[in-house]
């Protein structure tokens, strides 16, 4: 017997829509551990492992494994009838003809009831075998996509290479090439000298005010009027440079925070042993890159003639592709 429950449906919706191109049929292994998806493509050239650990269901149940045979296009239909937030149980039976799906929706009473047909899929399971790669590569999931959405507007083929410098995706269309390199760590915190300058600056224009202020005060023999212009020129000079330099910091301080956070998911992390320069189908890469609303980083592993690793890690569990090279004439 199989319950699990699983607090919001955007999360199967986005795990599905990331599969459901690359693959038809599947079969779930369900177990204590959670809920795992392995297959391959009709080609054979690109393999999807997928998991749910049992410690991100809200409520979990597994009395003994269960394999579960999914038309991944009928599950992804029944899975789009929930809300995001809607909460999501599923239940089947050690010989149930059906996967049961129940929707709780939480800002209402509405409770809704689907039931999908589960099927026999004559399915070999691989091995995946652990793989010490020559580069691993760890950046931004939605620059990956934006890349790989360029890069295939040109050509069908992508050549990733990684060297010391950082990684470089580059595309050679019938009409149009096109080369994208990101540079591993570039951004450093070089904000902090600019702002410090310009806060020298300030506090030499406050001290000026006051020397003016001084100095105006000092010629009280002259004439009045003159004295007085003099004084509301140098209270509104002195006004606007403390409503400047209170005004500056706090702007500068929202600013490296945004850029501060912004570096977290945009920058690039680099692990290189040896120099890498593979070849790639940018139409897998293309279906990989949707699962980049899942979490905002994604890994990219690679060895020379080895097939690529594309991972990503979110809350719920973790999602790997794998994507054997191409060939090259040497």
């Amino acid at each position: 017997m199989l319950e699990a429950t699983i607090q919001e449906a955007s999360t199967l919706k986005r795990l599905l829509d990331a599969v459901k191109e690359l693959v038809t049929d599947g079969n779930f292994e369900c177990n204590d551990e959670g809920i795992h998806l392995q297959a391959m493509d009709n080609s054979h050239v690109a393999l999807v492992s997928a998991s749910l650990r049992s410690e991100g269901f809200s409520n979990f149940r597994c009395d003994r494994p269960i394999t579960l045979g999914v038309n991944l296009a009928s599950l992804t239909k029944v899975i789009k009838c929930a809300k995001d937030d809607d909460e999501v149980r599923l239940t089947a039976a050690d010989s149930a003809d059906n996967l049961q799906l129940v929707y709780n929706s939480k800002a209402s009473d509405r409770v809704a009831q689907y039931d999908v047909k589960l099927m026999d899929i004559d399915q070999e399971t691989l091995t995946i075998p652990d793989t010490d790669y020559d580069a691993t590569v760890s950046m931004s999931s939605a620059e990956f996509a934006r890349l790989c959405r360029d890069l295939g507007a040109l050509g069908e083929s992508v050549a990733i290479e990684v060297t010391k410098e950082g990684v470089r995706f580059s595309c050679e269309g019938d009409a149009a090439n096109g080369t994208v390199l990101l540079k591993a760590d570039s951004s450093g915190g070089r904000h902090s000298g600019g702002s410090s300058s310009k806060m020298k600056i300030k506090k030499e224009e406050d001290e000026d005010a006051r020397m003016d202020e001084d100095a105006s005060e000092d010629d009280g023999g002259e004439k009045e009027d003159e004295d007085e212009d003099d004084e509301e020129e140098t209270s509104k000079k002195r006004k606007r440079s403390k409503a400047s330099s209170e005004k500056a910091p706090k702007g500068k301080a929202k600013k490296a925070r945004k850029t501060e956070e912004e570096g977290d998911v945009q920058g690039v992390q680099l692990v290189m042993s040896q120099h890498v320069a593979l070849t790639f189908s940018i139409k897998y890469l293309l279906n990989f890159a949707k699962s980049a609303n899942l979490c905002n980083r994604v890994t990219l592993s690679l060895s020379n003639d080895v097939p690529l690793m594309v991972q990503y890690d979110f809350g719920q569990g973790v999602i790997k592709y794998f994507l054997a090279p191409k060939l090259t004439d040497s």
